[in-house]
């Protein structure tokens, strides 16, 4: 305890072991994928919601739920996915 709590301190009284409360905004993993940068943060929903740090519009990208246990290849395979829809001179996936 001396390492984590230098002051001999008992630490926070409401800390509860292996569980990590999420944060509002919290990025749990950055991926670059073929030259674009995402942030994916977990969802309420049980899900990753992916944004494109590297594209033309702020705040733009997509969600996908239900996301257990996802291995980078499938996380990359959804960002890839999501790319080959966008418009690339939007910067946006278009209506049909």
């Amino acid at each position: 305890m001396k390492a984590i709590y230098p002051d001999n301190g008992d630490g926070d009284p409401n800390a509860v072991p292996g569980v990590c409360p999420v944060t509002e905004g919290a990025t749990s993993l950055t991926l670059e994928v073929d030259g674009e940068l995402f942030a994916l943060t977990p969802n309420e929903f049980g899900g990753t919601d992916y944004a494109w740090l590297s594209g033309p519009n702020p705040g733009y990208g997509f969600g996908v739920s239900p996301t257990p246990n996802l291995s980078l290849d499938e996380h990359r395979e959804h960002i890839r996915g999501f790319l080959a829809q966008v418009d690339p001179a939007t910067g946006y996936i278009e209506d049909d």
